[in-house]
């Protein structure tokens, strides 16, 4: 029986997690849950699997789920911050590590289970978008694991063979006959909006994905494709593709989640319901498939499967992530922060939907102006360049708010 820790215990991919344990408990344990402070949903969670730690971010939400667990009779024990998810994502105890905290706040705890030589079924995208490299090795040197759970590198990685796929981080494509991997994305809500209309976009229309249940973080990077330019970033380090060897590829009904082509011509694609459960099922148990609860495809229902080469005028953001994947990791870190504070100002209202992508590339121009692409950084530095890249993009869109 595998012990399972779990970061991001309260998001969707969480949830999704649940589901394939609920699905195989035979097979896992619940050990650890870490969230933010989400106390109501983290007490539900703790009642239905009764893991011994429970983690908030704060202590303030720790206090009020020990309060809230205080008249059940769980010995789970509440702990707080990034200390305590480090422990319960290197502990002895456990073996596989689901990363799933949003943003930057999870590469630390990801690290730390790296360290520790765990079992990584890493959705957090941005440990590797801000920490490529270093990340890579320190998987290599601490042998621990690396599995994609995100449904676009998933799928790829399913596509590739066997002798690759325990490769991650140090695959060579080439010598194993691939020539393009080929990440697929939706184009989210707006891809046949007016590009004039885009400035207009409110919070509420730019969350509502067409095919996938998402946080509102993610899906608005959806709709800006970031989503997909993270994942275009991620996808390099993973795969160690090189630039000719990465495409990207529009595929509104988000049936195929990514495809492989190789020398001979021959293009393998992975087709799926768009339900996050199958590609977390594919590494809890890897190499064996378990029950993942969800339903096959009907293809009697699929009417028509269409692509479309992405337009850059209308997802600036896209175009800024592939560029920034080839200009050094100061770039990547820089990007991803400006980022999360964009979307954030976006959501409360403060800027507008297209001033994500400008809070963006300025944020990106002027951190490149001051940086330059060495390859020598230390978990601390890039800490510190993401601080900053925060720092900077909050004062531009002070300059830009509504």
């Amino acid at each position: 029986m595998r012990k399972l820790t779990i970061l991001g215990a309260t998001g969707s991919i969480g949830a999704s997690t649940l589901k394939v344990v609920a699905e195989n408990k035979e097979q896992f344990e619940v050990f650890a849950l870490a969230a933010g402070r989400n106390v109501a949903k983290m007490r539900a969670l703790c009642e239905t699997w009764r893991p011994t730690y429970a983690v908030m971010a704060t202590a303030e939400a720790a206090q009020a789920l020990q309060s809230e667990l205080s008249n059940s009779k769980l010995a789970t024990e509440v702990l707080y911050g990034e200390e305590a998810m480090c422990h319960v994502a290197s502990c002895a105890e456990v073996d596989t590590v689901m990363a799933a905290i949003v943003g930057a706040a999870g590469l630390v705890p990801t690290m730390a289970a790296v360290k520790a030589g765990k079992r990584i079924l890493l959705a957090n995208k941005e440990a590797l978008v801000m920490s490529g490299q270093l990340f890579i090795d320190a998987v290599e040197r601490h042998g621990a694991e690396l599995l994609p759970v995100d449904s676009e590198h998933n799928a790829i990685f399913q596509c590739l063979p066997a002798q690759v796929q325990t490769q991650m981080g140090r695959c060579d494509l080439a010598g194993a006959g691939v020539s393009h991997i080929i990440l697929t994305g939706s184009g989210g809500p707006f891809r046949y909006t007016d590009v004039s209309e885009l400035a207009a976009v409110t919070p509420a229309q730019a969350i509502a994905h067409p095919n996938w249940s998402m946080g509102p973080k993610i899906s608005v990077d959806s709709a800006t494709m970031m989503n997909k330019g993270l994942e275009y970033i991620e996808a390099r380090w993973l795969f160690n593709a090189a630039k000719e060897q990465l495409q990207v590829l529009i595929h509104p009904q988000s049936v195929i989640h990514s495809m492989v082509q190789y020398l001979d011509g021959s293009v393998m694609a992975q087709l799926g319901e768009p339900d996050m459960a199958t590609p977390i099922s594919v590494t809890m148990n890897y190499p064996e498939r378990i029950q993942a609860g969800v339903r096959p495809l009907d293809f009697t229902q699929i009417s028509e499967l269409t692509f479309m080469a992405p337009d850059f005028s209308r997802y600036p953001c896209l175009g800024l992530a592939i560029d920034a994947c080839y200009l050094g990791q100061h770039a990547t870190t820089s990007l991803n922060a400006a980022n999360e504070i964009a979307v954030d100002a976006f959501l409360k209202g403060h800027i507008r939907f297209t001033d994500i992508a400008r809070v963006n590339e300025s944020t990106l121009s002027k951190v490149c102006a001051t940086n330059t692409s060495l390859h020598s950084y230390d978990l601390e530095s890039l800490l510190e360049l993401d601080t900053m890249a925060r720092r900077q993009a909050r004062q531009i869109i002070k300059e830009r708010m509504l």
